[in-house]
């Protein structure tokens, strides 16, 4: 396949993929932020458009895991993790706990 052959192709998958996704300025998007993330979610291909380069950039829901998460959060290494647990753990079994009746009153004490 050529050069020029190539270029029309892929212009033309990106025509049908912006077709078939939802674009909007960023002005727009932050108008109904929470919206949009909702149709997100329920599998819509929605896309902001960047005003400088007129580039989309699509939006997709991502799941976030980190196994150094306290240490990203916190900046605690996992030792420290461990003694900081103890010492929670340890200060909640000497915690004198009342049960809560449903009222503002007893939020009081």
């Amino acid at each position: 396949m050529g050069r020029i052959a190539a270029r029309a192709t892929c212009a033309a998958v990106a025509r049908q993929y912006n077709r078939l996704m939802k674009t909007m300025s960023a002005s727009q998007a932050r108008q109904s932020l929470d919206t949009i993330l909702s149709r997100v979610l329920k599998g819509e291909d929605i896309g902001i458009v960047h005003s400088g380069s007129g580039r989309i950039i699509a939006l997709r829901p991502v799941e976030v895991y980190s196994d150094d998460y306290t240490l990203l959060e916190y900046d605690l290494t996992e030792k420290e993790l461990k003694r900081a647990v103890r010492n929670i753990n340890k200060k909640a079994r000497h915690e004198k706990t009342t049960g809560w009746d449903g009222t503002a009153k007893s939020l009081r004490g």
